[in-house]
């Protein structure tokens, strides 16, 4: 359960502080910020832009997970690791299915359309 020792509050493997809170929300913020300001002011091309966008995605992610999940890579910190990185496999294999799907019924759906045009009709 949860316990109070000189203002934080322990939970799991390791404390939760205000600090640790703050910076979270901060990193957060910036982040989110910084993604927000690249598609405004169009610093870069729309190609360079999408993969600012998701690596700056990813690094929230990982600020999140970190500051407010308090994922870590200790000893007693993988008990929470492992059920974290086994959703993130389940999401990646989910959106790679979806991808694959959607590819080969685009495929399957446009050779009928492109099979007068080949045979010369």
């Amino acid at each position: 359960m949860s316990q109070q020792h000189n203002g934080d509050i322990e939970y799991g493997y390791k404390a939760k502080t205000l600090q640790s809170y703050v910076i979270g929300l901060g990193g957060s913020l910036l982040l989110t910020l910084a993604a927000f300001g690249a598609v405004y002011f169009k610093v870069w091309d729309d190609s360079i832009t999408y993969v600012v966008i998701s690596v700056l995605a990813i690094i929230q992610l990982v600020v999140q997970s970190v500051c407010f999940l308090r994922l870590n890579a200790t000893a007693t910190g993988r008990w929470n690791l492992f059920p974290f990185l086994f959703v993130l496999l389940i999401i990646a294999i989910l959106v790679g299915g979806s991808f694959w799907i959607m590819y080969n019924l685009n495929y399957n759906m446009l050779s009928p359309q492109l099979a007068p045009l080949q045979s010369g009709y």
